[in-house]
């Protein structure tokens, strides 16, 4: 009689760990997932963890300890660099491992294996972009150096012994909820991982946008739209410097204005967030109450959770240095040792440009030079998951990869040009060997000697030192260019318009130990006009502005001074335009809830803080100003075939010239003033305001506020929302949305260096890790942690809570 009852439980247990155990959709196996043996269960960390420890390495050929301090950084000890590296790649995986494979997966057009057909497009993007290809050219560079093999194959072992080590119970939660397994790690991913950067930080083109601006506007009004220079320019180097004349000289071709000859295009190029960027500066001792110097960076990046930095020291006897590392990359990118610090801001050149080609027989030969020659075919397989793999032709040219064509992106195949992409990391180059040999320099020799060769991105890198230098080097390789060269499409059929080579390296704009005490840079200008080279690049104004304002008014600058620096609030923007507001709208013709918002506005202090309700109503105002100026003008170019100009440049219009043709809207009969659109923007504002302040949302920490997502930007229980954050683009504590401040940096050189330091995170990757997000709300309130820079004689500091044993 039990017989029956027991053969239909042991089939709906049959069917139950069949059913768990399929991938259902976007869900992975549930049974797995679940399992308390092996699911997420084990990913638990718990809180009062031992984390002393003896690890057996087989790649190490030394002794080596590491050193864990409060919030779990770790203090790399080791007999030689490569088992330094060894340990810092087998520590990156450990606590990051799959954050450090998705962002290769993501620079190499892989999303797809893992997360499905959505990703197609993304994929293709970045395959067209040739961002394997160039690690592949890059990582060839790397060989060849014995410095940056030895890190980089170093790195490899340590990361592959941690895979290896790897079962189903202990792997990273993410690729549970995801199904799949990590693949070995290879020195081209670290090369990958370095293109990321360069992708993030000299990605930034806008030949195309101003193309299609070209076509439509005259060249007049072009220049009044997008200037090389603002009036209230305050560049890295002071103005009015003299510089000496250029030794080089482009020169360029008789056509050297675009030939418009091409079709409008109907798309707007996917680029990286417009504001990554960086504040940084050095304080000479002479300015400082300490008497030594101060060196302070943030980087400004998109925030998410991990985070893309991870603290780490290394010591070998060649080194000792600390900073903010990448995980996937040996050394430490932004940091300082015992003799020196340095760190980088974004040079924001454009070092792309597309030439316009014709093809013919497909994809297989294209015009240059008055005759066809062949392409350079190389087939990409994305491989995508649940269905068949796709795959892409992409054409290689004299100038680079085909990144547009007749199949891409798909809503172009009516209309449709050949763009060739000519991008300067695409070029051999080894930015490793800079980073590896700021970690060991000594002195402002060594610093320079680090620098020299550096390539792309371009970046400003600032460096103080214990002898008492500061400098600043606007450093990269920057093409030597005609005026407007590089702004728009040009004929890729035509080798007049290549690049004339670089500007020589020493001719770059820098400063060493300037009179002023300092130097600094926020990604605003390099020089003013005066300079004998050209730039084209897409310069802040404000941040910098405002940090030379405070360094130049103090003479006695501490380390809680520059703490306030970074966390500063003031916005210039706002300082700067609501005396025209002000000057240009009709208060009489105010309703009773309009005066209320302006008279808030005109009492307001200009601190964009998290509790400010002014900051809100000045956005407002000044989005819809800025919308009512030019909308009509860029509805011509349709819906995402456009750049709107910068703020700056706005604003310094409307402070020029409050008549400027582009006031009057082109699709209405009348003809529109600056104070009529004063009022329709500061009506408009009054309204949204009113409606946030019955939500209790007009506080600028509640109307903005900043999310911290989980770096795939769809696990939601894995990122921190809602922080209640100030700050702004042209602020310098440059929080955004989803973006800002991804390290904070001080590091005084005296005898000992002292140092401070956070970022919004933690050094684990692991969400149920009490370290995955222990220093977020630390970040949003503007604290700073201690940064350790050990000795091996303070094995028994009191900041080193364990310790582990490596073998």
């Amino acid at each position: 009689m039990r017989i029956l009852p027991f053969a239909i439980s042991t089939g709906i247990t049959a069917v139950l760990i069949f059913a768990l155990s399929q991938k259902w959709g976007a869900l992975p196996p549930v049974g797995p997932l679940l399992s308390p043996q092996e699911g997420f269960w084990q990913n638990a960390t718990p809180i009062s963890k031992d984390y002393n420890e003896t690890i057996d390495l087989p790649g190490l050929t030394g002794k080596a300890e590491v050193w864990l301090d409060d919030r779990m950084v770790p203090h790399i000890f080791a007999e030689n660099e490569a088992d330094a590296y060894y340990i810092e790649g087998f520590i990156h995986a450990r606590d990051r491992l799959w954050q450090m494979e998705l962002q290769i997966f993501a620079a190499s057009g892989r999303l797809s294996e893992i997360l499905g057909p959505k990703m197609l497009d993304y994929d293709r993007m970045q395959r067209r972009r040739g961002m394997i290809y160039s690690a592949e050219v890059a990582l060839k560079e790397m060989e060849k150096d014995p410095l940056t093999k030895t890190a980089v194959e170093s790195y490899a072992a340590g990361v592959n012994t941690y895979i290896a080590s790897l079962s189903k119970a202990s792997l990273p939660i993410e690729y549970k909820l995801l199904d799949y397994k990590p693949e070995a790690w290879t020195t081209l991913k670290s090369a990958i991982l370095l293109k990321l950067m360069a992708n993030d930080l000299a990605g930034e083109a806008e030949d195309l946008e101003y193309t299609n601006a070209r076509r439509l506007f005259s060249l007049k009004d072009f220049n009044l739209m997008y200037p090389d220079f603002n009036d209230s320019l305050d560049p890295i180097v002071p103005k009015n410097t003299q510089f000496d004349p250029a030794t080089l000289k482009a020169v360029p071709p008789p056509d050297s204005i675009i030939k418009l000859a091409g079709i409008l295009q109907k798309f707007k190029e996917e680029k990286p967030d417009p504001d990554n960027g960086s504040n940084n500066w050095a304080v000479a001792g002479s300015k400082t109450r300490s008497g030594a110097p101060i060196l302070c960076n943030d980087p400004h990046l998109g925030l998410s959770l991990p985070s893309l930095w991870y603290e780490i020291q290394l010591h070998t006897p060649q080194m000792n240095t600390y900073g903010a590392s990448l995980p996937g990359a040996p050394g430490v990118i932004i940091g300082f040792n015992n003799d020196i610090a340095w760190g980088v801001t974004n040079g924001e050149e454009d070092v792309k440009d597309f030439y316009k080609l014709q093809f013919r027989n497909g994809r297989k030969q294209y015009l240059f030079k008055g005759a066809y020659r062949d392409a350079d075919l190389r087939i990409e397989k994305i491989n995508i998951r649940g269905q068949k793999p796709f795959y892409d032709t992409v054409a290689y040219t004299v100038w680079g990869p085909v990144a547009y064509d007749n199949t891409f992106p798909e809503h172009q195949k009516e209309e449709f040009q050949f763009l060739a992409m000519r991008w300067k990391a695409h070029d051999p180059s080894n930015e490793l060997r800079t980073f590896l040999l700021l970690n060991r320099a000594k002195n402002y020799d060594d610093y320079l000697a680090a620098i020299k060769d550096y390539q792309c991105p371009a970046q400003n890198f600032a460096f103080a030192s214990r002898a008492g230098d500061i400098a600043i080097w606007h450093n990269g390789k920057y093409p030597l260019r005609w005026k407007d060269q590089g702004k728009f499409v040009m004929p890729g059929d035509d080798s007049t318009f290549a690049w004339q080579g670089y500007i020589p390296q020493n001719e770059l704009p820098h400063l060493h130990n300037p009179a002023r005490g300092f130097v600094s840079s926020a990604n605003q200008n390099p020089t003013d006009d005066t300079y004998p080279y050209n730039f084209v690049g897409g310069y802040d104004l404000f941040r910098g502005k405002r940090i030379n304002e405070v360094l130049a008014a103090d003479s006695q600058i501490t380390i809680q001074d520059m703490m306030a620096l970074q966390n500063d609030y003031t916005n210039l923007l706002a300082r700067a335009a609501l005396p025209v507001f002000g000057a240009h709208l009709n208060k009489a013709s105010l309703t009773p809830d309009q005066q209320n918002y302006w008279a808030l506005l005109t009492s307001w202090n200009q601190q964009s803080t998290a509790d400010s309700k002014a900051a809100t109503v000045f956005q407002l105002v000044w989005n819809n100003l800025q919308s009512e100026i030019w909308n009509d003008d860029m509805a011509q170019f349709g819906e995402d075939a456009y750049q709107m100009p910068w703020e700056k440049t706005t604003l310094n219009l409307l402070i020029k010239d409050t008549a400027f043709h582009f006031i009057d809207n082109i699709n209405t009969p009348e003809k529109e003033t600056l104070s009529g659109l004063m009022y329709a923007a500061l009506a408009k504002a009054a309204d949204t305001a009113k409606m946030l302040e019955g939500k209790n949302k007009l506080e600028w920490g509640r109307y903005r506020g900043t999310d911290i997502r989980h770096i795939t930007r769809s696990i939601v229980p894995f990122g921190a929302y809602h922080l209640y954050t100030g700050g702004g683009r042209h602020i310098v504590n440059c929080i955004k949305e989803n973006h800002g401040p991804s390290w904070r940096m001080i590091v005084q050189m005296g005898d000992p260096v002292e140092a401070y330091g956070i970022y919004p995170g933690g050094e684990s990757g692991n969400p149920g890790s009490p370290y995955y997000d222990n220093a977020v709300q630390d970040w949003v309130n503007g604290k700073y942690y201690l940064l350790h820079l050990f000795k091996p004689d303070q094995r028994e500091d009191p900041a080193v809570k364990y310790r582990m044993i490596l073998n």
